[in-house]
């Protein structure tokens, strides 16, 4: 699908949380760090099928290799820096990184450093290059990134998914601040839309162009 294409169908003024089947908006908190676990079974069930996943990830202990990216960039990251949201009952996460957000915790950053390369294995090159394009099309100024988002498939189609944008949604209209986002799906390009955002930038994943990716950026609304 063009960029253009994709533009076009992200004309529609977008609106605040509302669902067809769902009169009552879910409730939606900041996540805990006794959240972390159920945040990582989620994003862990969300994440199989998606075409990143296998593409990312090597096949051998390619389940482990998710859930230790859901717990740890998915859960411990975000909740630590207090950018993460849930539905109460953690069907559903958003996890952000915020306009101002500062290096982590030496001691979490060795986390990182440890299991970056033991999650990607030999993908991991080619999948840091891909970030690096992707993040071509992200704003200038500073902004709301969004880094995964995801809801367990038993509680899909009840508009959990944008429901855990909203907060974060919210304050960037507050204060006058961009949100963006990374994907490989034009399925989640078409729901990103949905809640105000456009393709900015398009191209596919590095050295083996295997997979498309759109940037995607949401401007604040005007009051």
């Amino acid at each position: 699908m063009s960029t253009a294409v994709l533009r076009r169908a992200a004309a529609r003024p977008p609106a605040a949380w509302s669902h067809r089947e769902v009169s009552t908006p879910p409730v939606v908190r900041l996540a805990t760090r006794a959240d972390v676990p159920r945040i990582a079974a989620t994003l862990s069930q969300a994440y199989p099928d998606y075409r990143w996943t296998g593409w990312a990830l090597p096949e051998d202990g390619r389940t482990q290799r998710l859930s230790r990216w859901s717990e740890l960039w998915g859960g411990l990251v975000p909740v630590l820096a207090g950018t993460a949201w849930v539905t109460d009952d953690v069907s559903a996460v958003a996890a952000w990184v915020a306009p101002d957000a500062g290096a982590p915790a030496a001691d979490l950053q060795a986390v990182i450093d440890r299991d970056l390369p033991r999650v990607f294995g030999a993908r991991q090159p080619v999948v840091l290059a891909s970030e690096r394009l992707g993040a071509l099309g992200r704003p200038p100024e500073p902004h709301w990134w969004l880094h995964a988002v995801g809801t367990r498939p038993a509680a899909r189609h009840a508009g959990l998914g944008a429901a855990v944008l909203q907060p974060v949604l919210d304050r960037c209209d507050a204060e006058g601040v961009p949100a963006a986002a990374t994907v490989y799906t034009s399925t989640v390009v078409r729901w990103l839309q949905r809640s105000g955002f456009a393709v900015t930038h398009a191209t596919r994943t590095a050295v083996d162009h295997e997979l498309p990716i759109w940037t995607l950026v949401r401007q604040p609304k005007r009051a």
